[in-house]
């Protein structure tokens, strides 16, 4: 199976893309709830929810599902693994380590 993506690119596009800003080009449903981001769950279509910015993972605690930015965009735009990490490599920020190392 040919591999597709290296491991420091996954690495980034789940840790570097901030999941509400994933969400905001998704353009799917979400809302600030005090210090906390919640959002329509793309499973169970419930509100109980919420975005841990520390370990950039949102949370349903009606489906227990996890989402990262890949599992949330392969779930709002019904598409595999592949198709979702190429329609986010464009929000990447600079990797400004690579730079750093050369």
């Amino acid at each position: 199976m040919p591999r597709y993506f290296s491991d420091e690119l996954l690495r980034r596009l789940r840790n570097d893309i901030p999941l509400a800003s994933v969400m905001k080009l998704l353009e799917w449903p979400h809302k600030q709830r005090d210090q906390q981001v919640a959002f329509l769950c793309p499973r169970c279509q419930e509100y109980r929810s919420a975005i841990n910015p520390r370990t950039n993972l949102g949370r349903c605690f009606h489906c227990e599902t996890n989402f990262n930015p890949i599992d949330l965009t392969m779930a709002v735009r019904e598409c595999d693994f592949v198709d979702a990490a190429k329609y986010l490599i464009p929000l990447l920020p600079p990797d400004h380590t690579a730079v750093a190392r050369a």
